[in-house]
């Protein structure tokens, strides 16, 4: 993805050299929002992977006692330990990535530094050529985001064809058919079903365009996307989920058969599409930095050997960094609620972005609201408890509640209004399955942990307990936005997915 985002530099600084251009899971739009931060949280993939880096880098390999001192760390229990002190951190022998993680830990407010060529592209698509571009990533990797709005940026008033494939992957082989413990069947490799072979796939772009589109060359499908689910829900042989999928093709993202609907969050549990006549209608629950809801899979990478991305039961498991009940389901938790519609009457697609709108009020001048998107089989036999799968999450720092250019105290019980942006999903809820949205304040270790003290959680000593509120009342209806569609307006990708 780095070598993506310096193809995306060199195309600023450079735009005669190139033609065509593909971009694999990287180019960020805004490294502020995607890649690095998130809402105003600080994503801890960053410290794994500058750990990993660490131990490859030229001072690790050129001195045996650098080497050592990072194999000795345990970094596992240094996520434990949060957050970290310079001088005083499983990198600290190695200063340069100690320096790099913490210059971005500390750098929560979306300043200058946030506006660089390389990680803003947001800010230089004016600079871009109007060129042919395939931007490709997947569902469950860590720069959805960055790649459909790189999507939309490039493709507002030019004239080149601009290509999507999001695929239900992780972070890299695109042949890989599972993401954590959901499989997507033999359908989900990009060889066979989108071309014959990657490589194959990107010689033909760049033979297309470096020499002229052939004339009379068949159109090719602005957008190819895998949407996830329509399978068994059983055990496969290797133990995994099987949710399967299937590709489909579209005219442009956002699927245009997809509509906007809102679904309201009800004090009873329920999520369906009335909006919520109740006067008081309120949740609330504490939320302790101290105890944080674990990370079980989602859209990451580079989180190894601390966490991993992808679908999985959203039940504690052993497999998981900072469980401690292990069989029980989050939902179980008193700091997650809990939104759920009736068993779906039909099957509905999901195709589009996903956006939170809660009404919310705190205790603490600062604390995080995060959301969670989940598909809920039924009992079934390999499952009697159901299988509650994770598609998507995103979280929301409310101390820049008054935008990202300022951190400001929240005031101890105003209501305001803010906005969870998770990732933008493709998911077939099955006949019989549930929506669910889960609310709650953390998602750790993948993002940093909300102190509640208003400091910022890179330097943070103080840590309290906040009692947040959820309002779900007529008032202050909160809602979850999702683009919907019948399943059989969709259109189905032809085999090998129309060569470009």
């Amino acid at each position: 993805s780095y070598a993506a985002h310096t193809q995306m530099a060199l195309a600023c600084l450079n735009p005669p050299g190139l033609a065509c251009m593909v971009l694999d899971s990287g180019g960020f739009s805004n490294g502020y929002q995607c890649g690095i931060r998130q809402s105003g949280a600080f994503e801890l993939k960053q410290a794994t992977w500058a750990y990993k880096q660490a131990k490859l880098s030229p001072a690790a390999q050129q001195d045996p006692l650098v080497l050592a001192a990072l194999e000795a760390e345990d970094i596992r229990q240094w996520f434990t330990r949060m957050p970290w002190r310079p001088g005083h951190s499983p990198l600290a022998s190695v200063p340069e990535y100690e320096n790099y993680l913490f210059e971005q830990w500390r750098a929560d407010t979306f300043d200058e530094s946030w506006r660089q060529l390389g990680i803003y592209a947001e800010g230089y698509y004016d600079a871009i050529p109007d060129i042919p571009v395939a931007l490709m990533s997947s569902w469950y990797d860590a720069y959805v985001r960055t790649t459909l709005e790189n999507y939309a940026g490039l493709t507002q008033g030019r004239q080149s064809p601009v290509r999507l494939i999001m695929g239900p992957w992780l972070h890299g082989d695109r042949n890989t058919t599972h993401s954590g413990d959901a499989e997507f069947g033999a359908r989900a490799a990009f060889d066979g079903n989108l071309a014959q072979h990657w490589l194959g796939f990107r010689l033909a772009w760049y033979q297309r365009w470096l020499r002229d589109a052939p004339a009379g060359a068949a159109p090719d499908p602005a957008a190819r996307l895998f949407l996830m689910g329509g399978g068994s829900g059983a055990r496969d042989a290797q133990g995994r989920f099987d949710h399967g999928g299937a590709w489909i093709q579209a005219d442009a993202w956002p699927v245009p058969q997809a509509r906007a609907t809102a679904f309201y969050l009800h004090a009873n549990g329920r999520l369906d599409q009335r909006s919520p006549a109740d006067a008081a209608g309120r949740l609330r629950y504490q939320y302790d930095p101290r105890n944080p809801v674990p990370t079980i899979g989602g859209a990451l990478t580079s989180g190894q050997p601390v966490f991993e991305g992808g679908g999985f039961d959203q039940r504690e498991d052993a497999r998981f960094f900072g469980v401690r009940q292990p069989g029980l389901p989050l939902a179980a938790r008193d700091d997650v609620l809990v939104f759920q519609t009736d068993p779906l009457p039909e099957d509905l697609a999901v195709a589009g972005p996903v956006s939170v709108k809660l009404y919310v009020s705190s205790d603490c001048p600062d604390t995080d609201f995060t959301a969670k998107l989940i598909d809920v089989y039924p009992p079934s036999a390999d499952y009697p408890q159901g299988y509650a799968l994770n598609l998507t999450d995103g979280i929301f720092r409310c101390r820049f509640h008054e935008g990202w250019d300022e951190a400001r105290p929240l005031a101890p019980g105003k209501v305001y209004e803010i906005t969870i942006e998770p990732f933008a999903t493709c998911n077939l809820f099955q006949r019989g399955h549930r929506i669910r949205l889960d609310i709650s304040s953390s998602n750790f270790p993948k993002y940093d942990v909300n102190p509640n003290s208003g400091e910022s959680a890179a330097d943070a000593r103080e840590k309290r307990i906040a009692l947040n509120t959820v309002h779900l009342s007529a008032a202050h209806p909160s809602s979850v936005t999702l683009c919907v569609a019948a399943p059989r307006d969709l259109a189905p990708l032809p085999a090998h997915g129309a060569l470009p």
